[in-house]
């Protein structure tokens, strides 16, 4: 094989991180804090710790790549899209586009609800200012996660705290080697 001819892989084979770094036009290192970032991306590991991706994770990431760069989401807002509409949907948004994957979207709501109006294609995806404002009118049932949180760590603290206050004190002295 020369240089200038490469065989293409077939559409369901793996791909390499670097052949997907390449792909999506987005460094390594980026693939890998997205997956620290978002538990959804689960590429095959092999001896080493070579990462291979199938054709979903790639759809994945393309969907991940488009709400933050294209739409303008932080990690943060990608999380909650995923929370809120799932893996899949932000799959589809990578393999169709987000207005489309919004459009489908909505034509399935519709249908399932046996309406035939639907909301508008660009509803199902917060804006960047919805994102933002969330954590200003966060649900119930997040204030009570936060809550919980909250409350465990407060009483971690209070734990070490009680626990520095029964240490014994040392001397504020210096010892001198010649003592």
């Amino acid at each position: 094989m020369t240089d200038g001819s490469r065989l293409e892989k077939a559409p369901d084979a793996f791909r390499t991180i670097s052949e997907v770094s390449e792909a999506l036009d987005v460094p390594q290192h980026v693939l890998r804090f997205w997956e620290a970032k978002f538990t959804q991306i689960k590429p095959l590991k092999r001896a080493g710790g070579r990462r291979y991706y199938r054709p979903d994770d790639i759809d994945l990431l393309k969907g991940i790549r488009a709400l933050l760069y294209g739409e303008g989401l932080t990690i943060k807002g990608v999380q909650k899209v995923l929370r809120e509409h799932g893996a899949r949907h932000v799959a589809e948004v990578g393999r169709i586009g987000v207005k489309e994957a919004g459009a489908r979207r909505e034509g399935d709501k519709a249908t399932d609800a046996g309406s035939t109006v639907g909301a508008s294609a660009a509803s199902f995806m917060p804006t960047v200012e919805q994102v933002n404002l969330s954590a200003d009118q966060p649900s119930e049932t997040l204030l009570a996660e936060q809550r919980e949180r909250l409350e465990n760590v407060l009483d971690e603290l209070l734990n070490l705290r009680e626990m520095l206050k029964r240490r014994p004190q040392f001397s504020r002295h210096k010892v001198s080697a010649a003592e």
